[in-house]
């Protein structure tokens, strides 16, 4: 899963060095921290969340077929 977001953001962003995805993991649910350059954070997130919201559902679907759960936070 974190290379799935890390692989997304990297290909939205204009700093693509500057993404980390960090990832803590419990026994049935992952937390995935996003981090990207400050001037990228309005590309990661989109118009009203839009881009955020289309992240979170890829990754709900792909950690689904993993019987999984997993979260998405974008840090500042």
């Amino acid at each position: 899963m974190k290379e799935l977001i890390d692989y997304i953001a990297k290909a939205l962003v204009d700093n693509p060095e500057q993404v980390m995805v960090s990832e803590v993991e419990g026994n049935r649910t992952s937390v995935l921290e996003l981090k990207v350059a400050k001037e990228d954070l309005g590309k990661v997130i989109g118009k009203q969340g839009r881009t955020a919201r289309a992240m979170r559902t890829i990754l709900s679907a792909a950690s689904a077929k993993l019987k999984k759960r997993s979260v998405l936070e974008i840090l500042e």
